[in-house]
């Protein structure tokens, strides 16, 4: 017989810096139980079957497949949302696009724009704040446009609407309040390609040019005709970035150009407005 508490001491997880959490969450989703149950019950006698998929779990985990793509979901803000690997994992940093976001625009009725949703993360937690606002989520990978669908129906947010698009390219002459995007930023070549949990997600979604910039200069130089006059636009971008991304915002004629910090103290986040 096994109990949950001997299963938790025997899991490995070298390579993972929340190794004991990793364990927590992928034998929880194997006994399709809350994470609260281990500790309430330790010495819970786990099934073959549950015991088979926790071992599965944990060595697809020791590979270095992140715990989101084996369990197929990931929390963002307030909502639990499916993920898939043809988009990227929800990242808490991205978070601080939501806050931002939030803080900016009044709850009264405004048109957001989503670039490159993926998940539909970033869309749906502003839509699941502000019934009031009419949220646009785009992404040009089908079956991305096809999980954050997925994750709209489910948490029954009728204030979003999720399409196939390359940045603005089935937008026609549509403008909006707020343009944000959490949009491909990594260097082609960056070490960091070969580590961790970026590993297993898709390039696409992360290699944006020699320097990580192509797709932010698309967005900056096409956001002005897809924004209302006082309009925002606010991307996410590397830690090393912020300097480059206000050159570029101030260079497209954006005013109230800055910089905000994420939970690690980098600038994360640049915004700016359109003139009114």
């Amino acid at each position: 017989m096994t109990i949950i508490a001997s299963l938790l001491r025997a899991a490995e997880l070298p390579d993972s810096p929340t190794a004991r959490l990793d364990a927590e969450l992928l034998l929880a989703a194997a006994l399709g139980k809350p994470r609260s149950y281990l500790h309430t019950w330790p010495e819970k006698i786990v099934s073959s079957e549950a015991a088979s998929t926790f071992s599965d779990f944990l060595q697809r985990r020791r590979q270095g497949e992140p715990v989101a793509y084996i369990l197929g979901q990931q929390g963002f803000w307030k909502l639990d949302l499916e993920v898939a690997p043809h988009t990227l994992i929800p990242r808490p940093d991205t978070e601080l696009l939501v806050e931002t976001a939030l803080a900016l625009l009044p709850q009264t009725p405004a048109k957001v724009l989503d670039l490159g949703t993926g998940s539909g993360a970033i869309a749906l937690a502003l839509a699941s704040e502000r019934g009031a606002w009419q949220v646009t989520a785009v992404d040009r990978v089908p079956e991305a446009v096809a999980l954050a669908e997925r994750n709209r129906q489910r948490l029954q947010l009728a204030n979003v609407s999720v399409l196939h698009s390359h940045w603005f390219s089935a937008l026609a002459d549509q403008r909006f309040d707020l343009i944000i995007s959490n949009p491909p930023y990594i260097a082609a070549g960056d070490s960091h390609l070969a580590e961790g949990d970026v590993r297993f997600e898709p390039e696409s979604a992360l290699v944006a040019g020699a320097d990580g910039l192509d797709d932010i200069r698309h967005i900056i130089a096409q956001a002005p005709l897809h924004l209302n006059a006082g309009g925002w636009l606010m991307l996410e971008h590397g830690y090393d970035q912020a300097a480059a991304v206000r050159e570029l915002l101030q260079g497209a004629g954006f005013e109230q150009v800055e910089s905000r910090k994420d939970l690690g103290a980098h600038e994360r986040i640049t915004l700016g407005r359109l003139p009114c």
